[in-house]
């Protein structure tokens, strides 16, 4: 059986966004777990055109138990898996992973299966009906990633992330964004 996923060893332990959460976190992880709009708009919006994505693992697979709760998937249906890391000539900014299911991918009119190294938000956020339904927080010691991911995200310390669950015409994706010093700098 293949990998679940390429950037972590486990998988992460998340926390659901109640009330008073937000005044938990540390303040520049509060501003990038809680953006309403697009992470690569906001990153451009500092880095401009040095945000690249670079696609580290996509191909269908079986996602995470709690992934499949939350996308309401059967134990063995497999989902278009993409891991990617956002950077600027270079320097780590975010390390994400996308689930999206097949019928999500059928009902989008523009094709989400090959992004290549477009990044997803660009995509998403085009949507007129992009729905946010559920957001979690969880913050990933160096000990939980796998060692492809220390490297590429030069990770040292815990990384705080979030994912959420979108939805595009009804149809559910779940989006996982770990933000990398470079990100919480700005």
């Amino acid at each position: 059986m293949p990998f679940q996923s390429l950037l972590f060893s486990r998988e992460p332990d998340w926390r659901e966004n109640r009330p008073g959460l937000r005044h938990r976190l540390p303040e520049n992880v509060t501003s990038w777990t809680y953006e309403a709009g697009s992470l690569t708009r906001r990153l451009r919006s500092y880095y401009g055109s040095a945000v690249k994505v670079e696609v580290i693992y996509h191909r269908w697979l079986t996602p995470f138990l709690s992934e499949r709760k939350l996308l309401g998937q059967a134990e063995h249906r497999y989902c278009l898996t993409r891991e990617v890391m956002l950077h600027a000539d270079g320097m780590p900014l975010i390390l994400a992973r996308t689930i999206i299911p097949k019928q999500t991918i059928r009902s989008a009119h523009r094709n989400l299966s090959h992004l290549g190294s477009r990044p997803l938000g660009e995509v998403i956020f085009s949507y007129p009906d992009l729905e946010r339904l559920d957001l979690q927080v969880a913050a990933l010691s160096p000990s939980a990633w796998r060692p492809k991911a220390l490297e590429l995200g030069d990770i040292r310390a815990p990384v705080w992330g979030r994912r959420t669950v979108y939805a595009i015409m009804h149809q559910p994706l779940l989006v996982n964004e770990f933000f990398m010093p470079g990100a919480l700098a700005i």
